[in-house]
């Protein structure tokens, strides 16, 4: 099989393809022949060094893929060889084969291709855990979504829609308007506006009931201002310390300082009727039962056609540090995905 390694912390130039023995299903184990395999951006802070959930290098990293199974391990029950599935991998995703357990794996549905198929697990996951399991986003109610134009803001999008929840989305100016096409209701461009005060303006200075921040430090403590009361917070990611192909000491120290760690004390909490969540779903591996809950619901509601994963680019998968780079540099609509 052909993988693409982390040989050492660094930039795209860090990844390189590798072969290696096709692996063997253990028990319980399907093997995927790898159609697409998707990026994310915890890949890119694992080759910089700033994913501490990522396996020590060298690695191969990776969270989802689509394909065809080709042999099953002793017990599976639920596939054969020849099903199309998609499924998430704890790491090991850039790959052209892969082994995962048969609770990773899903059904691809009829229809839904293997673009669509890698580019829906952790996006669509990560934005229902954070607006539906942990957020209890209803109808009515006002969200905002940083890096709306990303694979987790448009997945977030598509299921605002589905919760009839009003929405208010950061991205730059030349994706806004493929935004307010996908039904963004609000288009906010951070490089020329403060989005706090947007965010007021907009809601006649009630704010959102919900705000999703991967950006990280300073933006975590502007994002709480943007709160009405009873508002949620969700944190779910730390792209800021990203700034270039390599990692920055300087940066990373610098962010950190400006997080607000004293504005979230739980006495502030209390009396402003506020809430901080955190989402992350490289930590849900313990829950199989609970995400696969999830996914039954989202591919339910992707078969009533009420969500759209949309695919920016596919990169050969030799070519996964032009990938990287790509993503990096904020190029994206949505998914980008790695071709074996």
């Amino acid at each position: 099989m052909r993988q693409i390694w982390i040989s050492k912390t660094g930039g795209p130039e860090m990844l390189e393809l590798r072969e290696a023995p096709d692996p063997a299903p253990g028990p319980g184990e399907v093997r995927i022949r790898v159609e697409r395999a998707g990026v994310n951006f915890a890949d890119i802070m694992a080759r910089q060094g700033l994913y501490p959930d990522a396996p020590r290098l060298p690695a191969v990293v990776g969270y989802e893929v689509a394909g065809n199974i080709d042999a099953i391990g002793a017990g599976v029950r639920e596939f054969k060889a020849g099903d199309p599935v998609l499924a998430i991998t704890r790491f090991g995703g850039y790959s052209d084969t892969v082994c995962v357990p048969e609770a990773q794996a899903f059904w691809r549905p009829a229809g839904m291709s293997a673009d669509q198929g890698a580019a829906f697990p952790v996006v669509y996951l990560t934005a229902y855990q954070m607006l539906v399991a942990m957020g209890r986003v209803g109808p009515g109610q006002r969200v905002l979504i940083h890096q709306a134009a990303g694979g987790v803001g448009l997945a977030a999008l598509d299921i605002c829609q589905v919760l009839l929840a009003t929405t208010f989305g950061t991205a730059s100016a030349s994706k806004h308007e493929f935004l307010l096409e996908r039904g963004l209701d609000f288009a906010i461009d951070y490089h020329a506006r403060d989005f706090v005060a947007e965010v007021h303006r907009l809601t006649d200075g009630k704010g959102v009931h919900a705000a999703l921040d991967p950006v990280g430090g300073e933006s975590w403590r502007r994002s709480y201002e943007t709160l009405a009361p009873t508002g949620r917070l969700v944190i779910f990611g730390f792209s800021s310390l990203v700034h270039g192909g390599e990692r920055s000491l300087r940066r990373l120290i610098e962010r950190v300082i400006r997080t607000p760690w004293i504005k979230f004390n739980p006495l502030t909490l209390m009396n402003e009727n506020k809430g901080i969540l955190g989402a992350n779903l490289g930590h849900m591996w313990d829950q199989v039962p609970t995400m696969r809950a999830w996914m039954k619901e989202l591919l339910d509601w992707y078969l009533e056609g009420k969500l759209h994963p949309h695919v920016d680019r596919v990169f050969p998968l030799d070519q996964a540090g032009d990938a990287h780079r790509y993503v990096e540099e904020r190029r994206n609509i949505g998914k980008v995905l790695l071709a074996p």
